[in-house]
């Protein structure tokens, strides 16, 4: 069940000029929530911005109770969140989404992600290797500049690729043409994927064509996140083209089996 908690932010990092990580208390949403979850945060007491903002669960601290969450300055409201000092309170509703990624029955995981898309990955990452899954995760950036999170993920990983479109740093190239060669050698039985939409929807073709089980988070503008006001609405992959049916990805999602979904 989300609660519903004005939140201590105990702790607030800069990762790049307009990234931020904030780690807030919040022991009942931490110990409820599961990798692919997701929160609401009201980022004023005014009614301009009026809406919530959706942001990804980053990293949950069970012992501790810390929530960490991290979000890119994009608008007025993630910048009035940005400015937000430690101590302050933060207004959030978590966990939502019903959709959460499904890796226990697997043993060999793909974790890949693009740009801000990586950050609800990690948290995914970090459970399936307590849990003895053999992790490899393929990361893609546009340029040197966007990299973040690299020895994050090292740590949580038994594999990784990072790579920049430009060739600025790391592998020169896209993360799914390494990911796609270690599906030919058969080391993947199975995909979880966040990102941009053209990077979803080649992992999503690539996922059909070796016949492997692939997961993705799609993110969308989830307002109310309980599926109230219709704003994140996906098309299901089955419904007929004369009445197509939609799930909402805040209650349905945010996290999906690849094939179910036209995106």
């Amino acid at each position: 069940m989300p609660e519903l908690l004005l939140a201590e932010l105990v702790k607030k990092e800069k990762l790049k000029p307009d990234i931020f990580k904030f780690s807030v208390k919040a022991p009942n949403i931490v110990k409820n929530s599961k990798p692919g979850n997701f929160v609401e945060i009201r980022v004023t007491d005014t009614t301009e911005p009026f809406l919530r903002r959706p942001i990804s669960i980053y990293n949950l601290n069970r012992e501790e109770g810390i929530l960490e969450f991290i979000f890119q300055v994009r608008g007025k409201g993630t910048d009035i969140l940005a400015k937000k000092e430690v101590g302050s309170q933060i207004d959030i509703i978590g966990p939502l989404g019903y959709g959460t990624f499904q890796y226990e029955n697997y043993q060999n995981l793909a974790i890949i992600g693009g740009g801000i898309g990586v950050f609800p990955l990690y948290e995914l990452a970090k459970c399936a290797k307590k849990s003895n899954k053999s992790v490899s995760t393929y990361l893609g950036f546009r340029n040197k500049d966007f990299v973040v999170l690299e020895e994050e993920f090292k740590n949580v990983s038994d594999n990784m690729v990072l790579t920049t479109d430009d060739g600025s740093y790391s592998q020169k190239g896209f993360a799914i043409q390494f990911l796609e060669k270690d599906i030919e050698d058969g080391k993947v039985d199975s995909i979880y994927a966040c990102g941009p939409l053209p990077m979803l929807k080649a992992v999503q073709k690539l996922a059909k064509e070796k016949n492997i089980p692939c997961q993705i988070s799609l993110e969308e503008k989830m307002a109310c996140g309980i599926g109230a006001c219709l704003g994140c609405a996906v098309k299901t992959a089955k419904s007929p083209e004369d009445a197509p049916e939609y799930w909402h990805v805040c209650k349905a999602g945010p996290v999906f089996n690849s094939q179910d979904v036209e995106i």
